[in-house]
């Protein structure tokens, strides 16, 4: 099996694993109309059913069906005789039905040997089972059958999905037992089927979800391990066999070759073991005593039967031939039970190691276990000898394969509804280059109109901060780092060796966050001071860098009007008011406590700082976290209200807000409008809840909660979980995309949610994350594309060469995120060569730095 599934070709693996591509078990919910058509499932027959799925627990409608035996000449003959055939016999089942002008979903039920390449394309490999049509093997058999139904005229018929009889087996078990993931047949021939993760399977080049594959055990022919259990009697019942050297261990297991062990009576009767020496025409005829022949000998109380079997095959039985034929039949039969157990064990270890559950249903579909109702028994005692930590469950299939093939087209039919629907939802996250080169041009337009002091979504706010650290910064600064409801203080000691750094993180209680300002700003000093305490600077006066990481307007390095709040805070009487002040306000009120606040920074330009410590050619800050901004290096001539015509001056885009003025409108979804109206700041901020984390959750969410209706999601069943604001997190995103967990953490993320899903529900989750973080980092791209083209032009260069500092949660934890947005800037922008450098420490560090810098600017004679 392993062999198989890695798709190992020397040596040659011993068994076939063939993916059926079906990649989902029923739910219980599919509901319609289905026409089956079963061919070669009980041998020489065809078989058409009307099934119909009402999709309500308890309430079955009972299948129509009709059987057609095939003349021998048909399974001997051209395959074109065959499929006309068959077509025929749907033409004349369906007469008799309403079907009207309806087009009807077709599932055919192929149970031979075939390779597929999709539900509907399947080449027929080898014939079993004594059929032997020409033209077919190597053909595509659903192509054949609709030509074939084309040829005949029959009611329109659409061929959705073609499996063989195991998997309809599977699919046919009764959805209220639980959720059953193996299949087995047991009749004429004998195969597996069971749900693989389709990275296990090489020939997909896929990974994630599940995909069903069909063992073909029946040709199973390891020498090595066949060998010990082959006796004279299987080498010659293969020898007389329609297909020599081929389906040996079909041959010791199926229903059409356990009658054929005739043989041991032959040969013990030759011995003078049986019948007195003697034998009869009727017992050397190829066929004479069939699988029902072999069950009824095989009951310990049917010697009248037995007697009555071996008389009319011209026998004269005394009682101990009797009993010494039962005693072969059971053998017989037991070694057959025995040999399917072991192969059934095989796959249940497979799934036991490759997943964390211990228990599986098995659905099984067997006349031999009819026939032989010890076959069963003997099976299981062996599974649970081989496997005894699997807890199996066999569940009779319903109506063999048959159901199970209108399942099958069910539920093939409902993922192709839904996959509409889910694409008609994602569409309008999927931006195009075109797209993405309008917001660049839009943000560009908003960037000039906010540094000429025009009415604009972006505020392009002056930091006062003229220069990036040259590496001759050195000293002992503190810095304050106020960005959400926890916060650092930070001692920073910038020294010829590198900068060092010690901190301790603070909470601040969301009463607080929301409360009177005064008392957040004497909650934020009393943190500082019991910093001082800790780390024995208490009585020093230490520059700080104050990091408050909101919108401001700075009236100059140390001055800063806070112009809103965001992130949930909503502290009274401090919008309007320079927070430097109501610090010092503060630390006054505390008394004890000195400190020498030099600057205000917002985490982006520290982010800048910190960045550009390590490289000169940073110019650009970039933060995609719980909110998102950017800042850059501008041309000091540009920014009205500051003096100065030469030199530059760090601007705070405050980008977040882009889009406010409805510029952004035609990429705004009413799942963003939905986020939008939910918050604490509707309309505004609009750039940022595309983008940050703080929001894509959400949005997700929604998106969830919409599909979940439309029945694309969790059975539509609406659930008050995910209906809970805040439920879904933004760090489910970046745990759900990460490519090494596949569609496990998915699950494990939504049930802990209280969520029950179903691994197509895991795959829609997971692409609903894909579209909407992947929209969020293109956006965010066209953001930096602006920034940089703005820069280029600026400066009248062909190309520029740029760095830019990153932060934040998102950009650095999404396995995605970062690598779309440069390759966003890399389409949108190519003439500038970006470089990204991922932030150490940014609000805190970057702050100590912005202070140092000043402080050195500070003692710099004039000249």
């Amino acid at each position: 099996m392993e062999q198989a599934l890695m798709g190992q070709n020397d040596p040659a693996p011993a068994v076939r694993m063939l993916p059926t591509y079906v990649g989902s078990t029923p739910h219980g919910t599919e509901q319609g109309d289905f026409v089956v058509l079963e061919l070669g499932a009980t041998g020489a027959s065809v078989r058409v059913l009307w099934v119909t799925l009402t999709g309500t627990e308890g309430h079955k409608v009972e299948p129509r069906s009709q059987e057609f035996m095939i003349p021998p000449e048909v399974m001997l003959g051209p395959g074109k005789q065959l499929f006309d055939f068959a077509a025929c016999c749907l033409t004349k089942f369906l007469e008799a039905l309403p079907v009207s002008n309806r087009c009807l979903p077709l599932g055919c039920s192929f149970s031979f040997s075939c390779h597929q390449t999709g539900l509907d394309r399947s080449i027929l490999t080898s014939w079993t089972k004594g059929f032997r049509c020409s033209d077919v093997e190597g053909q595509d058999v659903v192509q054949l059958l609709r030509d074939a139904i084309e040829r005949q005229g029959a009611p329109s018929l659409k061929v959705v999905a073609v499996v063989n009889d195991t998997v309809g087996t599977m699919m046919g078990c009764d959805s209220e037992l639980g959720l059953c993931e193996i299949g087995l047949v047991v009749d004429i021939g004998t195969k597996a089927c069971y749900m693989e993760e389709t990275k296990h399977v090489a020939v997909l080049g896929e990974d994630l979800g599940s995909v069903c594959v069909s063992i073909e055990w029946g040709s199973f022919c390891d020498d090595e391990a066949l060998g010990p259990v082959l006796t004279s009697f299987d080498h010659v019942l293969d020898q007389e066999s329609l297909d020599p050297g081929a389906q040996r261990f079909e041959k010791m297991i199926g229903g059409l070759y356990l009658g054929e062990l005739v043989l041991v009576l032959v040969d013990l009767a030759h011995r003078g073991l049986l019948f007195g020496g003697c034998t009869s025409p009727a017992l050397l005829s190829q066929g004479s005593v069939a699988l029902e022949h072999v069950a009824k000998m095989e009951d310990p109380a049917g010697t009248a039967r037995v007697l009555a079997i071996l008389q009319n095959l011209g026998l004269s039985p005394e009682a101990s031939d009797v009993e010494l034929v039962q005693q072969v039949c059971v053998a017989v039969t037991t070694r057959a039970a025995r040999l399917c157990a072991t192969a059934l064990a095989a796959i249940l270890s497979r799934l036991q190691h490759s997943r964390e559950e211990h228990a599986d249903r098995c659905g099984h579909w067997s006349r031999v276990f009819e026939r032989h109702p010890s076959f069963l028994g003997l099976l299981k005692e062996t599974v649970m000898l081989l496997a005894p930590e699997c807890g199996v469950s066999f569940i009779p299939s319903v109506d063999g394969g048959g159901r199970g093939m209108a399942v099958v087209t069910a539920v093939v039919t409902c993922l192709a509804t839904y996959r509409r629907l889910l694409e008609k939802t994602l569409v309008p996250f999927r931006l195009d280059q075109e797209q993405l080169a309008a917001v660049q041009v839009q943000m560009k337009e908003a960037m000039a109109k906010g540094l000429r002091g025009e009415a604009s979504s972006l505020r392009m706010l002056p930091t006062y901060v003229r220069a990036v650290p040259d590496g001759s910064e050195r000293g002992d600064f503190l810095a304050l780092d106020l960005g959400g409801t926890n916060f650092r203080v930070l001692l920073v000691r910038v020294a010829a060796t590198g900068v060092q750094i010690t901190s301790e993180v603070y909470t601040i209680p969301e009463l607080m966050a929301r409360g009177p300002g005064q008392q957040l700003f004497d909650h934020i000093v009393d943190c500082i001071a019991d910093f001082q305490q800790k780390k024995g600077l208490v009585g020093q006066s230490l520059p700080l860098g104050f990091t408050f990481s909101f919108p401001c307007r700075q009236l100059g390095l140390d001055q800063g009007i806070l112009l809103n709040w965001t992130k949930g805070f909503s502290a009274s009487d401090c919008v309007g008011q320079d927070v430097v002040a109501l610090l010092r306000e503060a630390i006054r009120r505390r008394q004890a406590v000195e400190l020498n606040v030099v600057a205000i920074v917002n985490d982006t330009v520290g982010t800048m700082m910190s960045c550009g410590y390590k490289d000169p050619h940073c110019e650009v800050g970039l933060i995609v976290g719980t909110g998102t901004n950017a800042c850059y290096m501008e041309e000091l001539q540009n920014v009205a209200g500051v003096d100065g015509d030469s030199g530059h001056m760090c601007i705070n885009m405050e980008w977040g807000a882009f889009g406010d003025d409805g510029t952004l409108g035609v990429l705004s979804m009413h799942f963003d409008a939905s986020v939008d109206g939910a918050s604490i700041n509707p309309g505004r901020q609009r750039f940022e809840k595309l983008i940050s984390g703080m929001y894509l959750g959400e949005i997700v969410c929604h998106i969830l909660l919409h599909l979940t209706s439309l029945g694309v999601l969790f059975q539509g069943q609406q659930t008050q979980q995910l209906q809970a604001r805040g439920v879904f997190k933004t760090k489910f995103l970046s745990q759900i995309e990460s490519n090494s967990l596949a569609l496990r953490k998915v699950r494990d993320i939504l049930q802990g949610l209280g969520l029950s899903l179903t691994s197509d529900d895991a795959l829609i989750v997971r692409e609903v994350c894909q579209a909407v973080s992947r929209r969020a980092a293109q956006l965010c791209g066209a953001g930096v594309a602006a920034v940089v083209e703005k820069i280029r032009e600026n400066r009248g260069l062909e190309e520029l060469t740029v760095t830019v500092g990153v932060d934040g949660t998102l950009y650095k934890l999404h396995p995605q995120f970062s690598h779309l947005v440069e390759a966003t800037v890399r389409d949108l922008a190519p003439r500038c060569k970006v470089t990204f450098w991922q932030s150490e420490d940014g609000s805190g560090k970057g702050a100590a730095l912005v202070t140092a810098v000043a402080c050195c600017l500070a003692q710099t004679p004039r000249i």
